[in-house]
């Protein structure tokens, strides 16, 4: 008798969370990727995500491998979207400031 609470209460566990990693680690990646690169679209600026942060961190005098790049890409992407602008400008204003 209990199997015929426990076991619909089970599936509808692993169902529940199985939907929530796709989502949390899949989905939500892809909706925050669209959102900067929208963003940098409507702004006009020509450069992806990770050449801007590798310009950014080469003029801070810092040398990053890819894997780091991607780590700060993804962190980022879904916490920090706006900094993708500010290194961007941080990177446009540059040269002027070294002329």
């Amino acid at each position: 008798m209990a199997s015929v609470i426990v076991i619909p209460i089970i599936i509808v566990a692993i169902v529940g969370l199985s939907g929530y990693l796709v989502y949390r680690f899949f989905i939500f990646d892809l909706l925050c990727k669209r959102s900067v690169n929208q963003t940098l679209k409507r702004y006009d600026i020509k450069k992806s995500p990770s050449e801007i942060i590798k310009e950014y961190y080469s003029n801070k005098g810092k040398q990053l491998s890819h894997k780091e790049i991607h780590a700060l890409e993804k962190n980022y992407r879904q916490n920090e979207p706006e900094q993708f602008l500010a290194m961007y400008d941080a990177i446009r204003d540059t040269p002027k400031n070294n002329e």
